[in-house]
Parts: C-alpha cells; sequence; structure tokens
C-alpha cells in the first residue's frame, strides 16, 4: 500500500514537471529576452517542488507514557492491605473463640469500618469485644447490659433512638457501632487510654485497672498477630 502511494506521487511530480516545461517552452517563445533567466526560474521551481514531494512523512508521535497510578489505583491498594488485614484478624478470632467464620468476618470488617468513621482503632475495638463478650453477639449480663460491647441501654439513650430503642443492640453492627461511640467519648473526655476503658466498665475506680490491661493484652494480641502475618507474607 505505502509503494503504491510512492508511485503515485512520482506519476504527480512528473506531470507537474512536465506542465512546467511546456510553460517553459511557451514562455520562451513569447518573451523576446531574457529567456535564459526564465528558464532558470522555471528549472527552480521544479526542483523545489520535486524536494517537496519526496521528503519523508512526518514521523508518528510518540505513544504517551503510561500514566501515574490514579489516587483510585492507590486506594484501591490500601483497601486491599486492609482486606488481608481483616482476614488475618478474623480468622484468628474464629479459632481462638470457636466463632463462625462468617460471623467474625462480620464483626471484624464493621470494627474496622466504625474505627475509620469514629478515628478509633478497630484493634481496640475488637479487643473490648473479646473480653467484654468473647464475641457473643447475644450475651446479656445481670446489669443489663447487652450484646458484643455490652452496652447498658438505659445509659446511653440518645444513642439507641436512631437505631430505633434497645432491642436493635442484639444486632452486631448496632451494638458495635453503639459502643464504639461510648468508646470514643471516653477517650476525648479523660485523653487517655486506661482511664477511657475503666469508665467504659464503670471501674473508674478500680486497683490496678485491671479492666483495661486485659483489654490492651487483647490489644497486643491482635497486634502480635498482625506483625507475624506481615512478616510471612
Amino acid at each position: 500500500m505505502l509503494a503504491l502511494d510512492y508511485v503515485f506521487r512520482i506519476f504527480s511530480l512528473a506531470r507537474g514537471m512536465f506542465a512546467l516545461v511546456g510553460l517553459g517552452a511557451v514562455l520562451l517563445v513569447a518573451l523576446p529576452a531574457p529567456r535564459g533567466a526564465v528558464l532558470l526560474h522555471a528549472a527552480q521551481l521544479a526542483e523545489a517542488e520535486q524536494q517537496e514531494d519526496l521528503a519523508p512523512a512526518d514521523p508518528p508521535s510518540p505513544a504517551p507514557a503510561a500514566a501515574a497510578p490514579t489516587v483510585a489505583l492507590q486506594v484501591a491498594q490500601i483497601e486491599s492491605v486492609d482486606e488481608r488485614e481483616q482476614r488475618v484478624v478474623s480468622e484468628f478470632i474464629a479459632r481462638r473463640y470457636r466463632v463462625a467464620e462468617a460471623a467474625s468476618a462480620e464483626f471484624v470488617s464493621t470494627a474496622y469500618r466504625t474505627g475509620r468513621e469514629l478515628s478509633l482503632d478497630p484493634l481496640l475495638i475488637l479487643a473490648v469485644m473479646a473480653v467484654e463478650s468473647r464475641y457473643n453477639p447475644v450475651a446479656e449480663s445481670s446489669m443489663g447490659a447487652k450484646g458484643l460491647m455490652q452496652v447498658i441501654p438505659r445509659y446511653h439513650p440518645e444513642k439507641l433512638l436512631e437505631h430505633g430503642g434497645e432491642h436493635a443492640l442484639l444486632d452486631p453492627q448496632t451494638n458495635i457501632e453503639v459502643g464504639a461511640q461510648i468508646l470514643r467519648e471516653y477517650l476525648r473526655r479523660y485523653g487517655d487510654t486506661e482511664a477511657a476503658l475503666q469508665k467504659y466498665a464503670g471501674a473508674l475506680d478500680e486497683p490496678g485497672s485491671q479492666y483495661a490491661a486485659k483489654v490492651l493484652a487483647e490489644k497486643a494480641r491482635l497486634q502480635q498477630i498482625l506483625s507475624r502475618a506481615k512478616r510471612e507474607v
């Protein structure tokens, strides 16, 4: 196809040259003088046209460089790391506390989502669940505490209004969200994790802060599981 196009260009060039030669002959006869200058000018025009027609075509523009990773791709990569962490944690909880894997995955996913929304460490939320209910979503205490994070409804009625009342505390997602809101309030009030945990348990004056020590030990255990999983990757 390229060869045929080149032949057509040569043909057009030749035809133009013949036309110029004919024009030169007419001018040679018609013009009195100086005929040599006229012929020289015609020859220069023909040569210029030949060079222009035979000039190589402009090279194709180089392909654009590969675009840098977009923000969406970076977010996707972050989310994949987050998902791997959740899988490791949920598998550990399922084994240690004999929780169904589907239920464990739901608890962990809700804790991570709620932690992001409230700027709260999801491992701390999960550690509270472990100490409070051992991941039993229908646990109830003699004091009236309910669900995974053992929320006492009479102390937090305003937080339950948007969820339809205290019966919603037996829904795992609602219980985690409300319990995390309470924990965040105590963290802001006291500015100290140990004091906030003791307040959460209603044991602010407990000698030795035993409740906080249990929660923080469980959180450290989860962190160790994640660190070990990262080294094995």
